[in-house]
Parts: C-alpha cells; sequence; structure tokens
C-alpha cells in the first residue's frame, strides 16, 4: 500500500474516531440532564436551635443532648449602682434530645417567674441544594409553660389550669449561599392567665429572624416579633403596656459550644415570656444584655467507636 494512501486512512480512522467519541459524549450529557444526581440538603441554616430568644430550624441529631445555660441580666439603664445590669441575673437551664435527626424534644426552667417549659420541635421538610421543589427549610414547634410563683397580690392563680400556657410556631427558613440565612416564624400564643386584666389571653404574631456569617465561626444574628393582635381589634387587643421584642447578637462556635452574646429589650428566655410580656423599649434604653452556652454530649455509640 502506497504512503500516501496509509496516511489518507490514518487520517480517516483518527476522523471517525473523534465523531463516535463525540457522540458517546453528548449522549452521556443527556442522560445527566434527563436524570441528575439527588440533591443533598442544606446543612446548617444556623448554628444553634435558638436565633437569640426565638427557635430556628435546627433540630438536634439523633441521641444527641444540648445543655444550655441562658443569663439574662438587668436593664443597661439601671445604672452604675447595679453596674449597668450585671449586678440583676436571670437563669434558664434547658436539656435537648434529639429522639431522631429530625424529632427533638426539650425541658427547661426559668428563674424569672420561675416558669417551667417543656416543647416538641419536627423538621417537616429540608432545603436541597440547586432544588426548585426544596427551596426551603420547615419545622413545627409545640411548647407549653407552667409558672409557678407563689400567688401575687398583682397576680393572683386560683387554680393550676390558669397557670399553663400554650405555643404553635411554624418555622420558615432558606439558606441564600454561605453567609446569609433568614427566617419567618407565624406564631400562636395562648395563656390561661395574662399578666394584667385587660390583655388578650390569645396572642397572634410574626417573627423574623436571620444571621450573616462574619467568619468561619462567627455570626450576627437580629429577630423581631411583632404582635398583631391590635390589628384585629376586638377580644383579641393587647394591653399597650406591651411592646415587641427585637434582639441583636452574635453567635460564637468552638468545636461542641456555641456562644450566643446579644441584647434584648426582653428579659424573658420563652416564647410566652418574650413574645407576651416584654414591656421595655430600646429607644427608652430597657435593654437587657445576656448570652447562652450550648453545649453538645453525644450518646451514639456507634458515632464514639468510628472516633476511637
Amino acid at each position: 500500500m502506497r504512503p500516501n494512501k496509509i496516511a489518507f486512512l490514518s487520517i480517516l480512522t483518527i476522523f471517525l474516531g473523534q465523531n463516535i467519541f463525540a457522540q458517546e459524549v453528548d449522549l452521556l450529557g443527556d442522560l445527566d440532564a434527563i436524570a441528575p444526581t439527588k440533591a443533598q440538603p442544606v446543612a446548617a441554616t444556623f448554628k444553634s436551635t435558638r436565633i437569640i430568644n426565638g427557635h430556628s430550624v435546627e433540630t438536634i441529631a439523633a441521641k444527641h443532648m444540648d445543655f444550655r445555660i441562658s443569663h439574662r441580666f438587668g436593664t443597661i439603664n439601671s445604672g452604675f449602682n447595679n453596674l449597668w445590669g450585671l449586678d440583676q441575673s436571670r437563669i434558664r437551664l434547658g436539656f435537648e434530645y434529639g429522639l431522631t435527626n429530625d424529632l427533638t424534644i426539650g425541658v427547661g426552667r426559668s428563674s424569672y417567674l420561675k416558669e417551667y417549659d417543656y416543647y416538641l420541635k419536627y423538621k417537616l421538610l429540608k432545603q436541597k441544594k440547586g432544588s426548585v421543589l426544596n427551596p426551603i427549610t420547615v419545622s413545627a414547634l409545640i411548647s407549653a409553660s407552667t409558672n409557678t410563683m407563689d400567688t401575687a397580690p398583682e397576680m393572683k392563680f386560683y387554680n393550676n389550669l390558669q397557670r399553663q400556657s400554650y405555643v404553635g410556631q411554624l418555622l420558615i427558613a432558606r439558606k441564600f449561599g454561605e453567609k446569609l440565612s433568614l427566617e419567618f416564624n407565624p406564631t400562636v400564643v395562648h395563656r390561661n392567665l395574662t399578666s394584667t386584666p385587660i390583655d388578650a389571653n390569645t396572642l397572634i404574631a410574626a417573627g423574623i429572624g436571620g444571621r450573616i456569617k462574619l467568619t468561619k465561626r462567627t455570626t450576627f444574628n437580629g429577630e423581631y416579633y411583632y404582635v398583631a393582635n391590635d390589628l384585629i381589634g376586638g377580644s383579641f387587643t393587647r394591653d399597650p403596656i406591651f411592646k415587641n421584642n427585637l434582639s441583636l447578637g452574635f453567635d460564637i462556635e468552638t468545636g461542641g459550644h456555641v456562644f450566643q452574646l446579644h441584647v434584648s429589650n426582653s428579659r424573658g428566655m420563652i416564647e410566652k415570656q418574650f413574645i407576651g410580656d416584654t414591656t421595655d423599649e430600646w429607644l427608652k434604653g430597657g435593654l437587657y444584655y445576656g448570652f447562652n452556652i450550648s453545649r453538645i454530649f453525644s450518646f451514639d455509640k456507634e458515632q464514639k467507636k468510628v472516633h476511637k
């Protein structure tokens, strides 16, 4: 065979091979478009189960317990004699446990109003990366609390049922990339006995909250709860002494701990308190400095074996 014919056949073979390979690549691309890989759930929309006072969409991992210590001091405008509120402290101790990755139970006790609280939170829907069908995370929260203070002239309890309060929330959040997370919380709070006789027993509120990631382990957080009862009127009208709650602060993550440092116009640490009983205002200096400390403990034996 002549050299020019050999060269021609070699070029023809290479050309045909390239076309066949290109067709195979295009076919594989078409198959990927028809059957894309399964979208993965978005992780860590928030660093903790709380944004500041209010719950986030996050739940505790299965067989893990979160021990939470929360402090609220007195008002900053209480002056030098009270060390700008640091002399006056209220504390809440809480235990939260993950029954599954999506279902968390929790109990706590606040020295403020000597109130016990207990809750159940379930993650209904998870945001998935790049998914149009799952663009948000949704959790449902139900909780109750019991006021165990002695009967006082300003608030008399005539039976144990009057000491009960109840909360229902839908927690709806979206993580926008690595820097920003936002949450919207439609809320209903019912108190069997209110702090003042002219205040509505049932409160309809809407909470908004979010975080901006500053560094790998630090975020700036904010939340605001608007009580909409006066828009409804009638038996839902609020006592005007109560105000909406605004809180601002920082989260600092250090391994198994999350420290939350913040300022709020509420001294209460559970929904019934900071949504229902806030009386101070930011513009009048009625601000409380506080912090939360969260420590996660694992009871998962299989996980411990992996880390050994």
